[in-house]
């Protein structure tokens, strides 16, 4: 099949706000690509290349202005052996080696293919395409049940290789997709609260859990090997040996644990986030070391354990990880759970979790089963642009554009952001220094006083609140702005919605969004 095609099909899903419309479009697209040809272009469509990261930037790739093709003769299986052979380059000479096969790529590609190129290639695609909408879209070309094809992506960790067995296999290939000690799983996600007898009256019985300031961690235990992946499913184990002997020192063979790392201090209260980020990220560094607390358990000894309701689950978490298990306390007494969030905050740590103890795991998605609650107002929001800075700061780039998620579309392109504010404050002449080296090289063209970037940087903003407002598109600004901390163990697609924030305006006006032009005339 053409590149071309998936170029077409793109097109089509960014046109229309109709979900099947959306579905119909994929579906049409998938049925008609050979066996070979599936994986890499639902790596495509996601803008999540099958190879991973190709280690090539916005500024190398812009340069690749010259000539293009005439007509569409690039194909799905040329452009995943080009992406192939770039992740392979290493060596003496592999930047002229990499420019050449970069030019010949740009070559064989029309001049709008080379442009879909270079976004799948930062990450920059925005089509509205997620990944349910594509696993529906799976489902319609495999003629397979949808909730098959989500458990299938869930257990299996990658949609590519499931739309291959869907699309290839029998249903029985399909629904015997299970676990696999040592292949990271999608972790389930939370939604927010914004009080604990509000989290505890959605919940009803519930767990109710420290949240901690920390990273999120999946713990894989196959007899003495042991792997540690990220939220976004990296694999760390090398970086964190202390978190390996745990593993290996709990009373199984095979499990799969859910939990936080944080590293403490001296007194045993939790460090700054960016402490144990450091540290997360350090490939030789031990000087801080980081502690796992476990609060759930998927798998273990042959038993895969989602489909349990979270209070088994944590029984069996209790036997398995005990001395490991993150605090937490058993109610449906809004009085107890209050007191117990305090003690959390107490103890220096962000808040609590509020877990259904009725629920089961539910992988990859976020729900009303989860509930985080914390009195501080924090959101998850991706850098758009950075202003360069004044005075002191007039050497770095400073002032960050922040933009929330905007999945339907509703303030311009779907599954893009749209701007709710700026802000320079709470960054540290560290973070200043680390964001001016970072964002340089992922520019992408510029902005009043600075640079556009590829916006896949998440960073954890604190707010007093929000307010409404004429000047920025989402119709909303940010009350008091001031950065946390940079996230890169999430990904852009895990950021706060437009409407989670809007849903703090006065009334909760979530609901009532408006469009560009109608904001003009009022």
């Amino acid at each position: 099949m053409l590149f071309g095609d998936i170029e077409t099909t793109l097109v089509a899903v960014t046109s229309t706000r109709s979900r099947l419309a959306k579905v119909d479009a994929l579906a049409a697209l998938l049925s008609d690509l050979g066996p070979d040809e599936i994986a890499p272009a639902v790596g495509l469509l996601t803008a999540s290349p099958r190879q991973g990261r190709l280690g090539v930037g916005w500024r190398t790739l812009s340069a690749r202005g010259g000539a293009h093709a005439a007509d569409p003769t690039l194909t799905i299986r040329e452009v995943d052996e080009a992406f192939s052979r770039l992740v392979e380059i290493g060596g003496a000479g592999s930047a002229a080696v990499r420019t050449a096969l970069l030019d010949d790529l740009a070559s064989r590609a029309t001049a709008s293919e080379w442009q879909l190129l270079v976004r799948i290639m930062t990450g920059e695609l925005r089509t509205g395409a997620l990944e349910g909408v594509l696993q529906d879209a799976i489902a319609r070309a495999a003629e397979r049940d949808g909730a098959a094809v989500r458990r299938a992506a869930m257990l299996s960790g990658d949609l590519g290789e499931t739309a291959v067995i869907a699309l290839t296999g029998s249903v029985d290939d399909l629904t015997a997709v299970g676990f696999v000690v040592g292949r990271g799983v999608q972790p389930m996600l939370a939604s927010t609260a914004a009080t604990v007898a509000e989290a505890l009256d959605a919940a009803g019985r519930a767990s109710v859990e420290y949240k901690l300031d920390g990273a999120r961690v999946q713990v894989h235990r196959r007899g003495d090997e042991v792997r540690v992946f990220t939220r976004t499913l990296a694999d760390v184990t090398h970086r964190v040996p202390e978190i390996v002997e745990v593993a290996r020192s709990l009373p199984v063979e095979d499990v799969i644990l859910d939990g936080e790392t944080l590293s403490l201090d001296d007194d045993g209260a939790p460090r700054p986030f960016q402490d144990t980020m450091a540290r997360f990220g350090a490939e030789t560094a031990r000087e801080i070391a980081l502690r796992p607390w476990f609060f759930d358990i998927l798998h273990v000894d042959g038993r895969d354990l989602i489909d349990e309701p979270l209070e088994a689950r944590l029984d069996e978490l209790q036997r398995v990880a005990g001395e490991y298990r993150i605090p937490g306390l058993l109610t449906d007494d809004a009085r107890a759970a209050d007191a117990f969030a305090r003690a959390a905050l107490d103890a220096g740590h962000e808040g609590v979790m509020v877990k259904g103890l009725d629920a089961p795991y539910a992988a990859g998605r976020r729900g009303k089963s989860w509930l985080k609650v914390k009195p501080v107002h924090t959101f998850d929001l991706v850098v758009l642009g950075v202003e360069r800075g004044s005075g002191r700061r007039a050497e770095w780039l400073s002032n960050l554009h922040l933009g929330a998620r905007d999945p339907e579309g509703a303030f311009g392109e779907p599954g893009g952001f749209v701007m709710v504010g700026k802000t320079f404050k709470g960054l540290t002449d560290e973070l200043l220094r680390w964001q001016t080296a970072h964002f340089a090289d992922r520019a992408m063209g510029e902005v009043a006083g600075g640079i556009r970037v590829v916006p896949d940087t998440v960073v954890e903003i604190a707010i007093d609140g929000v307010q409404r407002s004429v000047r920025y598109p989402g119709g909303i600004a940010l009350r008091f702005a001031r950065v946390k901390g940079y996230r890169p163990d999430k990904p852009a697609a895990e950021a706060d919605t437009i409407s989670t924030l809007r849903a703090m305006l006065p009334g909760g006006a979530a609901g009532a969004v408006t469009s560009p032009d109608e904001r003009t005339t009022r």
